[in-house]
């Protein structure tokens, strides 16, 4: 524990930021770690369940599968309006207020669809749960590199993000197991209650950032109370404030300007458009695959759900070891090395044949490349912003990955509306990755300028 000053009254002011970095990983640190995974999870879930129920929703609509690109749109439109709105919210009003704010609005609205009557209405429906769904990542992903002892930072982070990883995929098994008997209509209500009932499980459990209390209020009591919850051994007797960082420390102001001071720009901007790229590319298969092989290929859902069921397995394998490998190895080789694999696995995913051995084996790459990539520049990104900005800066990088998720999808859409093949589909998919690999060079040619730390 760092003791900062000696106040004339015999109060003492402790750093809250050397006390975290001083900790070994405890079983608070796992209950949180928990509760994250498991709102990624929700968030997963509802993100991605449209894409894996889209033919069947158009078609109880009376619509053709093409007509679901309105849905899409709207709900990227909320998703990156969430972005660029909640972070900044989440940074003055703190991450766990935000997290059970999210979760709450979007598992009401997720209910609300089940009574939509016609594909607007559940566009308009998606498009208010978006805005709260995008402050999900960002917050937990905040959280978690506040409480995480130094060197399991990026672990953590990817670790929580195997959870929307696996939501991701869990529309999957809605559309084995209950859409012929229970209609598309049974993935909202999972959706819908179950962010429910996370709601007062994480009131209970959930902590709110040392460093932000912190910044909010010196003086505020619950900090001790929570440093010692994640650390009983502590004394803070006559401790009458908390600090982050030394006092003679520059921080950064709140707002979105913020991100671009103190020599921040390049990194920002790199960061930007790798969100663009990387996240614009995981909206478009989540929002189009299973379409892709239904209308190009002429596979049943229930076969490609099956089947991409592998992807996930791959994905749980790269979001669980990716933070390991990046905290023990440079982080940017790593990541630029598995979005190369990941464009020759998505290439391969057209000219396989569906459901062949190699067919499984390239699902599986491409489930361990783009899931893991994708943690892996979120646990980049967490750790590249101060507190002060954390949210901030994570969340408008995702809310430029939205934009991507806007623009990307509207290809995909248009690609069904042509006389395009699925394997000239997966090539084009496939230069997108290689995009990625250029601008996370980007970040490994400024840390080698001593600009950046990976």
């Amino acid at each position: 524990m760092a003791i900062v000053n000696t106040a004339a009254d015999g109060g003492r002011t402790v750093d809250v930021q050397q006390v975290i970095d001083g900790q070994r990983v405890r079983g608070p640190h796992l209950v949180l770690l928990a509760l994250c995974t498991l709102i990624m999870f929700l968030d997963g879930f509802d993100i991605f369940m449209v894409g894996k129920l889209a033919p069947a929703i158009a078609e109880d609509f009376g619509e053709p599968a093409k007509a679901l690109t309105l849905v899409f749109l709207l709900q990227q439109i909320g998703l990156t309006a969430g972005a660029f709105v909640i972070s900044p919210l989440s940074d003055r009003f703190g991450r766990k207020a935000s997290l059970i704010g999210c979760a709450l609005a979007f598992g009401i609205l997720t209910l609300a669809t089940v009574w939509a009557q016609s594909l607007l209405q559940v566009g308009v429906l998606r498009l208010l749960q978006g805005i709260f769904l995008a402050g999900v990542i960002p917050n937990a992903a905040a959280l978690l590199t506040e409480f995480a002892p130094p060197k399991r930072r990026a672990f953590f982070v990817s670790i929580a993000f195997t959870g929307y990883t696996a939501g991701g995929a869990a529309g999957a098994f809605v559309a084995i197991y209950l859409l012929k008997d229970y209609g598309w209509q049974s993935g909202f209500w999972i959706g819908g209650i179950v962010p429910l009932l996370f709601v007062p499980l994480f009131m209970l459990f959930g902590h709110e950032s040392v460093q932000f209390r912190a910044r909010r209020n010196p003086a505020d009591p619950a900090i001790g109370r929570t440093l010692k919850v994640f650390d009983p051994s502590l004394d803070l007797a006559g401790v009458t404030t908390y600090s982050v960082g030394p006092a003679r420390a520059p921080k950064a102001t709140g707002g979105v300007a913020a991100v671009f001071t103190q020599g921040r720009a390049p990194v920002t901007l790199l960061f930007w458009g790798t969100y663009f790229m990387a996240l614009g590319l995981i909206t478009l298969f989540g929002a189009w695959m299973a379409t892709f092989f239904h209308e190009l290929g002429g596979i049943s859902l229930q076969e490609y759900a099956a089947v991409s069921l592998i992807s996930f397995a791959g994905g749980m394998a790269g979001t669980t070891t990716i933070g390991w490998i990046m905290d023990r190895f440079k982080a940017t080789r790593v990541l630029m090395i598995l979005f190369l694999i990941d464009a020759v696995a998505i290439a391969a995913l057209g000219m396989l044949p569906f459901g062949s051995p190699a067919s499984l084996v390239a699902f599986t790459v491409w489930g361990y490349a783009q899931a893991g990539g994708q943690a892996g520049i979120n646990a980049l990104c967490a750790q590249a912003y101060p507190s002060e900005i954390r949210s901030t800066g994570v969340g408008w990088a995702f809310g430029m990955g939205r934009f991507g998720g806007i623009f990307l999808p509207m290809l995909g859409g248009l690609a069904l509306a042509t006389s395009i093949t699925l394997q000239q589909a997966f090539l084009f998919a496939a230069v997108i990755p290689l995009f990625v690999v250029l601008l996370i060079f980007g970040f490994d040619r400024l840390a080698a300028r001593g600009k950046f730390g990976a």
